[in-house]
C-alpha cells in the first residue's frame, strides 16, 4: 500500500509515518520511482507504534520493542527472544494500569465538576 493508504489505516497524518520512516521505526520500501511502499506486515507495526506512543513510549523505547518482536518472529523457539518480550509486556501492562487509574480519577473529578451528563453512572 502506498503511504496514504497506510495513513488512511493507522489513523495518523503523512508527516508522522515520514518522521516514524526518517528515524528507523517504519522503513519503508521504494518503488523504482521513489515512493514508498508498505506491506500489511508494516501496517501492524504502525499500530504497534501508534499504541506505543500514547503510552508514553520515547523512540528508543519502541525500537527496542519492535526489535524485540522482530527477534521472535524470526526465530519462535528463541527463548531469550521470548523472556524478553513477556518482560516488555510486563511493563507494557504497569503503564497501561497507571493510566486506567489515571483515567479513572479524571472520570470522577468530571463527574463531580457536574460536567458529564453521559458518564458511566448517567448513562442514557
Amino acid at each position: 500500500m502506498q503511504i496514504g493508504e497506510l495513513a488512511e489505516a493507522v489513523g495518523l497524518s503523512l508527516r508522522t509515518i515520514r518522521h516514524y520512516d526518517d528515524v528507523g521505526l517504519l522503513p519503508a520500501s521504494r518503488t523504482e520511482g521513489g515512493y514508498r511502499h508498505y506491506s500489511e506486515s508494516d501496517l501492524q507495526r504502525m499500530l504497534t507504534i501508534r499504541t506505543l506512543k500514547p503510552l508514553g513510549y520515547s523512540l528508543e523505547q519502541m525500537r527496542e520493542i519492535l526489535d524485540a518482536m522482530d527477534a521472535r518472529a524470526a526465530d519462535p523457539a528463541d527463548e531469550a527472544a521470548r523472556a524478553h518480550l513477556l518482560e516488555l509486556a510486563e511493563g507494557l501492562a504497569a503503564r497501561r494500569d497507571r493510566m486506567a487509574t489515571d483515567l479513572e480519577r479524571a472520570t470522577a473529578l468530571v463527574e463531580r465538576l457536574g460536567g458529564d451528563d453521559q458518564g458511566p453512572a448517567g448513562k442514557a
